[in-house]
């Protein structure tokens, strides 16, 4: 009876600590879930007024001494205004072929020199590496200063040939995907020499096809950078023939629509915003997939 009592008691004890436990960690997720509500809130809210505001009239957003959170008399006005007061059409054109053109021709580059450095033996490789990696060290504005120079002494200026060359190759990206590579077994790599498999093809059919997640994920990078690219744009380019959408932003707010039409220029800014917005949502899972593959070795 005294030994039944005891054990009775050990459960009611344990069960005890179980209830604490179970409180405890509901607390704390709900904590945890309150504070993520509260950041993706602040986070969603601009995007949420920016296309508020993009449906409201010229008359009703001016009329509104305190801002309101919603309307009642939506229109598509300013979408239509978009396209029709400046050539927002041509622009995100060139935007589409310059963030392809320089997209691919960065994975051919990023690709090659990635594998030679992960897997090829050349005499002063983790020299050339280390240099390759203090260049992240140099700030932006001397490259660009560099970049500028040599395209305008090229008469590259005002061209897609210009707009694409200084930006097809990434220091970070080719590391990124080293660290990739080299969480291939050397095993293959052995393989497929002793089956007569060339560097090239082994790239093409073994490397490749693993690292795909990285590759995906650098390419949506990339296609995001090139997209929102403004300072290299606006500097190299004076002709609107060759102006992307992000320059093409400041050619609406100053010869489109002017300064005070704040709802057709936010109405320009969700079209331009819209497809990098969709390319995210469907291609985040394997963004975060390919980081993380990316950043972990072993």
């Amino acid at each position: 009876m005294h030994r039944e009592k005891m054990n009775a008691d050990s459960r009611t004890d344990y069960e005890q600590i179980e209830l604490t436990a179970r409180r405890r960690k509901l607390a704390a997720d709900s904590i945890t879930y309150f504070m993520l509500t509260v950041w993706a809130v602040i986070v969603l809210f601009p995007f949420y007024w920016m296309v508020l505001t993009s449906v409201k009239s010229y008359g009703a957003y001016n009329s509104e001494y305190i801002p309101r959170f919603y309307t009642l008399s939506p229109t598509m006005q300013n979408y239509a205004d978009a396209f029709t007061a400046v050539p927002l059409g041509q622009y995100l054109v060139n935007t589409v072929i310059f963030t392809l053109a320089t997209t691919l021709l960065m994975l051919i580059v990023i690709t090659l020199a990635a594998f030679a450095f992960a897997r090829l033996d050349f005499k002063g490789k983790n020299i050339v590496f280390v240099i390759f990696l203090s260049l992240m060290m140099i700030p932006n504005e001397l490259v660009i200063i560099t970049n500028y120079m040599t395209v305008t002494n090229l008469d590259l200026r005002n061209s897609f040939t210009g707009l694409i060359l200084p930006s097809v190759t990434s220091v970070f990206y080719i590391y990124l995907l080293k660290e990739n590579f080299e969480q291939i077994p050397d095993t293959l790599y052995y393989a497929a020499k002793v089956d007569g498999t060339s560097d090239f093809k082994y790239l093409i059919r073994v490397m490749i096809p693993i690292s795909k997640p990285t590759l995906v994920t650098v390419t949506i990078l990339k296609v995001i950078e090139c997209w929102n690219s403004y300072v290299w744009p606006r500097l190299i380019t004076d002709d609107e023939r060759y102006f992307l959408v992000s320059n093409g932003i400041q050619e609406i707010r100053e010869n489109g629509f002017g300064r005070e039409n704040i709802p057709a220029m936010m109405a320009a800014v969700v079209v331009i915003s819209l497809p990098l917005i969709i390319l995210f949502l469907i291609f985040r899972k394997k963004i975060m997939e390919g980081v993380s593959r990316g950043g972990l070795k072993g």
